[in-house]
């Protein structure tokens, strides 16, 4: 008998300051001049997430809304404002967790600034999940771990419980060896574009869609 499909919620938190950069890091443009926010939902779309959420600050909301317009290959996306960005990540994504739906079971959370993981990456880590209910699923290599983050549902009570002043370190370092690792060669999972030079290598190193 085929196995149930997992139902799991994806969040892209895109609500920080960009301040490293100076402009906002979700409206950046790609080679293919698609803004990283889109782009990001798109790789979550195209890995079988049937429906995004998307995180920003007020200021932003217009203009990410806008870059998230329906387009060809585009999930159906939500957007959700985070009032107090200032609060820091951890304050997105307890957003991302009250949104999850009840049959969920479990959170992908991808960051905007790391637009270029490969639709691949996101269908392993799914698959793991899927295979062992680990609480924590992220990508690895090389002894580094890379995003998207799935959290296990279990672990998102947590989370939302967690202090916003140290953030989510404490609980993912509190499960241990109970995290599983999926060894991935995409570059794009362990690629942060933070800074203007950051920017700069991306676009050299990432070519059009």
């Amino acid at each position: 008998m085929a196995m149930e499909r997992e139902t799991l919620t994806a969040v892209i938190l895109a609500a920080g300051r960009s301040s490293r950069m100076g402009s906002p890091k979700a409206l950046l443009l790609d080679r293919a001049g698609c803004p990283f926010v889109a782009r990001l939902a798109r790789t979550l779309g195209e890995a079988g997430l049937d429906e995004v959420l998307v995180v920003t600050a007020a200021p932003l909301a217009d203009r990410v809304g806008a870059a998230l317009a329906p387009r060809p290959g585009l999930p159906a996306t939500r957007l959700l404002i985070n009032e107090a960005p200032e609060r820091g990540q951890l304050s997105s994504l307890w957003l991302g967790i009250d949104a999850m739906p009840a049959g969920a079971s479990g959170l992908l959370v991808a960051l905007v600034d790391a637009p270029f993981v490969a639709a691949d990456t996101v269908r392993a880590i799914v698959r793991v999940h899927g295979e062992t209910r680990a609480p924590i699923v992220r990508p690895a290599r090389g002894g580094r771990h890379g995003h998207p983050v799935l959290f296990d549902r279990r672990v998102c009570a947590e989370l939302r419980a967690a202090d916003p002043a140290v953030g989510a370190k404490p609980v993912v370092r509190g499960y241990g060896s109970a995290i599983r690792h999926v060894e991935v060669a995409d570059a794009g999972a362990f690629t942060d574009v933070d800074t203007p030079d950051d920017y700069r290598l991306a676009m050299e190193r990432w070519q059009e869609r």
